[in-house]
């Protein structure tokens, strides 16, 4: 951006911040902004999985298990949870007194109901629950049951340890209303749907006062979707938006402006999210090792996260976050260029005169990022100090619907990207890099760097299928030693969770994971 466009940008931002009748206007209640297009009501039966549905369902539904701060599995509208001792059957108990906001009870035939519909579909979330490809392909689930109203039965056709993973996201809905949630989604969550204006990207919320936690405090709530940084500091300074979560849209700087309005607030938690870069280690010169560790040493980290990220992240050492159960550090790359250096000789891409930082390469490498101005800066920074190596690197910036679709053709050299949620439970390490994952023109797969390993493999899946905590503990520690030593993806840093509020909104507290639910423990003080 141009001086005189941020000079225009500035004063523009200012003038709409003094105008009365705008930080007055509190039309539709407390207006929350996400940044994230919300593409569908109904996530259950959805093709695609979006972050902006995924927020709103949290707000809507409750699903039979959630996670702790430490990314364990915990029961949610289920009370308790027993698990047979071959491993085959799990037994639910039901809370009593979990509603529809329709005010029908929930019972364990409204979850079987929501479980056989899942399994019967061809959505995104139902492919976890099956394995295999093709003729080869069955569900892991071979029936469920509902004996009483408060019991419900899972049966496996082999152990699963990865079930609770994926009943995290699975909101359970009454019986026979799969037709109708994709226009009036009806669940047993701390907030009411009302409407949903698609073209305007405006969610209406009204507070469920029969909700089992307990009512929410805010009665009305307006989701509105912002997407672009400028808009969204403007409509925060003015006050017509009143809470902006997981405000990804704003850079680092924009965050201590706003901390100095006198009607704002702005909080950070730490975050389990990771920001990543991730190699195709199919595509020269990136199949050798010794290049991907030499980009990791270039690439000063603290500096990033202390001068441009201005605290707001945490350095990352694994895919893990730190707080889970599984986490184990394995080669840290502190930023050490003479090292890097050093590898590129090794690998046998030599400084052309040995004098100074000449281009190693022929070809410039490719790194492909998504179009948020915060990725954007970071990128830049990331491209000079490969450039001091002797690595010339392009930035090429993509919508995140076409980076994903490169990922999975394998149509690139080097991506940076956010692991959302799925790096929080280790069983996702044989996901992003068992030989299995690796997508095929019959599966998508996640392991999409491609990378292969015969050693790694029977270690991701003994981890997965054991049912001993400890020894699972010992092989993802193993696991993660031989991925940070081979870095076909390089964690750069968890980024801490930014919220922007106005100044009276209280009890904002918001977990690793960035969960929407907290929503429901949100106070106005007057």
């Amino acid at each position: 951006m141009n001086l005189k466009k941020l000079t225009f940008t500035f004063i523009l931002i200012s003038l709409i911040a003094t105008l009365p009748s705008c930080r007055n206007r509190q039309s539709g209640g407390f207006v929350i902004a996400i940044s994230d297009k919300i593409l569908t009501l109904d996530t259950l039966s959805a093709q695609t999985v979006d972050a902006g549905s995924e927020r709103l369902r949290q707000m809507l539904f409750n699903s039979l298990v959630r996670k702790n701060e430490k990314f364990e599995y915990t029961g949610e509208i289920a009370s308790n949870i027993i698990t047979s001792q071959d491993g085959l059957t799990i037994t639910f108990t039901l809370r009593d007194g979990v509603t529809f906001h329709d005010g029908k009870p929930l019972t364990a035939a409204d979850a079987k109901y929501t479980l056989d519909t899942l399994l019967a579909s061809s959505s995104a979330k139902a492919a976890s629950f099956y394995e295999g490809t093709g003729n080869a392909r069955q569900p892991f689930i071979t029936g469920v049951d509902a004996p009483d109203a408060r019991t419900l039965v899972i049966h496996l056709h082999r152990p699963w340890i990865q079930l609770f993973v994926n009943l995290v996201p699975i909101n359970i809905i009454p019986s026979g209303s799969i037709a109708t949630q994709k226009d009036k989604p009806v669940g047993s969550g701390p907030f009411k749907f009302k409407s949903f204006d698609q073209t305007q990207q405006v969610v209406e919320l009204e507070a469920n006062p029969n909700y089992w936690e307990g009512a929410p405090q805010i009665q009305n709530i307006r989701l509105r979707v912002i997407t672009d940084a400028s808009p969204l500091q403007a409509e925060l300074m003015s006050g017509t938006v009143q809470l902006a979560p997981n405000a990804t849209n704003l850079t680092p700087d924009i965050f201590p402006s706003l901390a100095q309005n006198a009607n704002l607030k702005v909080e950070q938690f730490a975050g389990a999210n990771v920001v990543y870069i991730g190699f195709n280690v199919t595509e020269p010169p990136l199949t050798d090792a010794r290049v991907r560790q030499a980009i990791c040493y270039a690439i000063d980290r603290e500096t990033i996260i202390h001068d441009l990220l201005l605290g707001q992240a945490k350095l990352a050492h694994s895919i893990l976050p730190e707080e889970s159960w599984a986490y184990s550090a394995g080669t840290k790359y502190n930023f050490d260029p003479e090292k890097a250096k050093q590898l590129l000789d090794q690998a046998g891409f030599r400084d052309p005169d040995g004098d100074g930082p000449q281009m190693r390469f022929k070809q410039p490498l490719v790194l492909k990022i998504s179009t948020s101005a915060a990725t954007r800066q970071y990128a830049g920074v990331i491209q000079d100090y490969l450039k001091r190596i002797g690595v010339p690197l392009e930035i090429e910036s993509l919508e995140n619907a076409t980076i994903t679709d490169q990922q999975i053709k394998g149509e690139y050299q080097m991506m940076s990207r956010v692991s959302v949620g799925g790096n929080q439970d280790p069983v996702f390490l044989r996901d992003l890099f068992a030989t299995s994952g690796i997508p095929t023109a019959e599966r998508t797969g996640f392991n999409r760097t491609r990378y292969s390993n015969t050693e790694l493999d029977p270690i991701l899946d003994e981890a997965a299928n054991a049912a001993d905590k400890e020894k699972a503990k010992a092989l993802y520690a193993r696991a993660q030693e031989i991925i940070a030593r081979d870095v076909p993806m390089f964690p750069l840093w968890y980024p801490n969770i930014m919220v922007v509020a106005a100044r009276n909104v209280g009890n904002i507290k918001m977990k690793g994971d960035g969960d929407w639910s907290f929503t429901r423990s949100l106070t106005i003080e007057k």
